[in-house]
Formats: structure tokens, C-alpha cells, sequence
């Protein structure tokens, strides 16, 4: 059994969907995630758009983190921005 489809048979279910029926903000994360592994970037872009503002910003906070840029905490603060109107944007559209 691969890793990937380890993560396909272990997905974690959400719990507002199962109680409320409407998917959540992170709804699709992980199999966002599950492309990306595969691969399958328009796939990942397509189940979850937020993905690659997230892994953007990750990278940035880890880079920040050891070389310490000049304004880094600026850049990030932005980048927090862009993540949040993405992943409201996105989830605003799929349920309209």
C-alpha cells in the first residue's frame, strides 16, 4: 500500500458537513493535498484553489523564520491577507 493512497483511504470526514450539510471553509484541504502528491496540480487548484497561496505563504513563514528577511512580518501579514480573501472567495463561489 503507497503513502498516497494510504491518505486516500484515511481522509478525515468534516464535521460540520456531517452535522450541518454544508461543506466548510477547509472542505477539500486534503484532497487538495492528495493531487498535489499525484502530481495533478490543475486537479488540486480545481478541489481546493486556496492550496497554493497556503503553500506559498508556509514556505515564506519558513524562510522568514531562519534568515530573518528585512520586512518578512510585512510580507507575511500580506500573504495572510491573500489566503484569507482566497479561501473566503472560493468559498463563497461554491456555495452560491
Amino acid at each position: 500500500m503507497s503513502f498516497i493512497s494510504f491518505l486516500e483511504d484515511h481522509l478525515l470526514s468534516c464535521r460540520w458537513k456531517d452535522s450541518i450539510g454544508v461543506e466548510c471553509m477547509g472542505c477539500g484541504l486534503q484532497r487538495s493535498f492528495i493531487h498535489l502528491l499525484k502530481g495533478e496540480f490543475a486537479e488540486a487548484f480545481i478541489v481546493y484553489p486556496a492550496i497554493y497561496p497556503l503553500i506559498g505563504m508556509l514556505i515564506f513563514f519558513v524562510l522568514h523564520a531562519k534568515f530573518n528577511f528585512l520586512k518578512g512580518d510585512i510580507i507575511l501579514k500580506w500573504l495572510l491577507i491573500l489566503n484569507i480573501v482566497t479561501i473566503l472567495g472560493s468559498y463563497f463561489y461554491k456555495i452560491l
